[in-house]
């Protein structure tokens, strides 16, 4: 590990740094959601500070030539985005009575708070990835410029939300965004999809999932609308990840010991039309378990 996370002043010997790192990594992917369908470019390196992409703008269709002479008009970009990589972060404690007892009972170290620590980092990377923040000027999935919508209904409605995330990919398709796309949607509305669709004896999600192919996704990070419709791919939206998530060391303090779980991380939203917002209120939670027609 680099020097920066100054793991060998911390009080750990190797075995209990492996244990808080199992804990950590187990703990954040629990959580995660944008990394199940995101493609990642990295990791970069933990000093990287910033990131240029292209972000593009309708593209023309492929040159059919004998000869190879017609012109191809070459992939350009509409501009350059500049980004810098922002520092995702929540910090723990471990006691030093805590280290103690457990290696005088020859026991292992209660990693509870590092779990809880890797768990707000991962709530705070998703919230960054579908929200954006605003006040540093990122954009999130739900609030880039220059996406499609669709109206979504009302998912008290059985099969509206199968014929919203259809109205979805017809608007992608047409756009020349081609499956596989992921369906991203708040718990409530995923909730509503768990009912049998019309007289198929199959759950909607199920035919949701065979028309997108690339997964249904929950996140608490959805609030205001039902969810979202994406086509896949990095040519459309990516990670950047410069340090994945990791824990590391901040000094003494007094006699405890507290610890840092961080990342750097940003979305490049490189072709914003890739992304069809399912514009509607948030489906009610006192709703949920509507019959079906």
């Amino acid at each position: 590990m680099g020097s920066f996370l100054a793991r060998e002043e911390a009080p750990l010997s190797a075995e209990e740094w492996a244990r808080l790192d199992d804990t950590v990594t187990a703990a954040a992917r629990r959580v995660l959601v944008g990394r199940r369908f995101l493609d990642i470019y990295g990791p970069l390196g933990a000093g990287m500070q910033d990131i240029d992409y292209q972000v593009y703008g309708p593209l023309g269709e492929a040159v059919i030539s004998l000869l190879g002479e017609e012109e191809a008009h070459p992939i350009s970009p509409l501009r350059r985005v500049h980004e810098h990589l922002p520092i995702i972060y929540k910090d723990f404690y471990l006691f030093w009575r805590d280290i103690e007892n457990a290696r005088r009972l020859g026991v292992a170290m209660d990693t509870g708070a590092a779990a809880a620590a890797a768990t707000f980092v991962a709530q705070r990377e998703d919230d960054f990835l579908f929200n954006g923040m605003e006040s540093y000027g990122y954009q999130g999935l739900l609030t880039a410029n220059g996406t499609h919508a669709v109206d979504a209904g009302d998912w008290f409605e059985a099969g509206s939300a199968f014929k919203s995330v259809a109205a979805a990919v017809q608007t992608l398709l047409a756009d020349g965004f081609y499956p596989p796309y992921a369906v991203i949607v708040n718990p409530v509305a995923y909730a509503q999809m768990q009912r049998v669709y019309a007289c198929s004896g199959v759950l909607e999600v199920q035919h949701i999932r065979e028309l997108v192919q690339g997964g249904v996704y929950q996140t608490q990070a959805i609030r205001s609308m039902p969810g979202l419709v994406l086509a896949l791919g990095p040519q459309n939206v990516d990670l950047a990840v410069a340090q994945d998530i990791v824990t590391a060391f901040l000094g003494p303090e007094g006699m405890n010991h507290p610890f840092r779980v961080l990342e750097t991380v940003v979305l490049r939203i490189k072709r914003p039309p890739a992304i069809c917002l399912l514009h509607g209120p948030a489906p009610d939670p006192a709703k949920i378990g509507g019959e079906a027609t």
